[in-house]
């Protein structure tokens, strides 16, 4: 095969690992509020990644990955409560009342979160001028959503479901953190599996503890519940995660992150073309304001020093094992 040959393939397997994370966990928002219609939310999210966490830990052990050390558990554990529990659980809450697209546009500020925290929790350069502006847009775009100025439009936007949000993306940004000091595998779909394991646990334990469990019939689950929570273990937890995986190996950070701006804009469309979701003007500001937030953070973070890359806190998995930067994303 020729060099120009290589190159292309190399690009196609490029371009089709963004279009899976894209569209892929760009949808999940729609899928987990088709799941949750009748499905109790926390019971079905942890489910979810029992499911994806078995399977990837299966994966990581066929593929030549150690069986995890009882070191790893403890590190892995924290991490998944605060990943899983407390983002993805935030958002799974919160879509029984907001808009799905709206629950994605909130989760787009936790790259802001991490540029802020990571100079107190990592000793990074502290955040610059950028950064701060970064976060006020973020903000703003927040309010938009939330308050609801008299004449703009008649949409509003549940405020318990928004700040669930907002604070799952800052528990989802400080487990981000934490995986760059943490004892984890060296494996990540094993690490990546630990997690899932740990935080689908937890998730499940919080649907005991809110009632969830007594309430289950399975007669009352809809075909349209059962696909979504199907698509959500098969395509955005296992998929999509070995998607973003081989972007992590071959595609510089920024490249890979940016999912971070692309993921909402899908959402907002999936929600208004397939579940009668508001398409307003303050939608579209506040798409605006978070989303230049997001880009400025993904262009400092490929200009500046070694960065963590996180996923949203809908997104198919955990963050690997290990910080990310551009030499390791090249060399894989």
């Amino acid at each position: 095969m020729s060099r120009s040959e290589i190159k292309r393939e190399a690009r196609g397997g490029l371009l089709l690992a963004l279009a899976t994370v894209y569209l892929v966990w760009g949808s999940t928002y729609l899928a987990i509020r088709f799941a949750i219609e009748t499905l109790p939310p926390f019971s079905m999210a942890g489910l979810r990644f029992l499911l994806a966490g078995a399977v990837l830990y299966l994966w990581a052990r066929a593929t030549g990955a150690a069986r995890p050390q009882r070191r790893f558990w403890g590190p892995s554990a924290g991490i998944g409560a605060l990943l899983l529990l407390g983002g993805n659980g935030a958002v799974v809450w919160a879509e029984h009342h907001i808009p799905s697209g709206v629950a994605a546009l909130l989760v787009a500020v936790e790259p802001v979160w991490i540029a802020l925290l990571a100079p107190l929790v990592l000793g990074h350069r502290r955040a610059g001028a950028r950064a701060v502006l970064s976060l006020l847009a973020g903000i703003a775009g927040v309010a938009v959503l939330v308050i609801e100025p008299a004449g703009f439009d008649a949409t509003s936007i549940d405020p318990a479901g928004a700040l669930a949000v907002v604070l799952g993306s800052l528990a989802w940004a400080i487990g981000s953190l934490w995986t760059v000091r943490a004892a984890l595998p060296d494996s990540r779909p094993m690490a990546t599996a630990l997690q899932m394991l740990t935080g689908g646990a937890m998730l499940v334990l919080a649907g005991g503890a809110a009632g969830e469990w007594g309430g289950i019939r399975f007669e009352t689950m809809s075909a349209r519940s059962l696909l979504a929570f199907l698509y959500l273990v098969v395509f955005g937890s296992i998929i999509a995660f070995s998607a973003y995986a081989y972007l992590l190996r071959t595609a510089r950070p920024a490249v890979a992150a940016t999912y971070a701006f692309v993921n909402p804009v899908v959402a907002v469309l999936l929600g208004w073309l397939f579940a009668g979701e508001s398409l307003t003007w303050r939608v579209a500001v506040a798409s605006v304001l978070i989303l230049a937030a997001v880009a400025v953070q993904i262009r400092d973070e490929d200009s500046g020093p070694p960065a963590v890359v996180a996923e949203a806190p809908e997104s198919a998995a955990p963050l690997a094992a290990r910080p990310l930067d551009p030499e390791r994303c090249a060399t894989g």
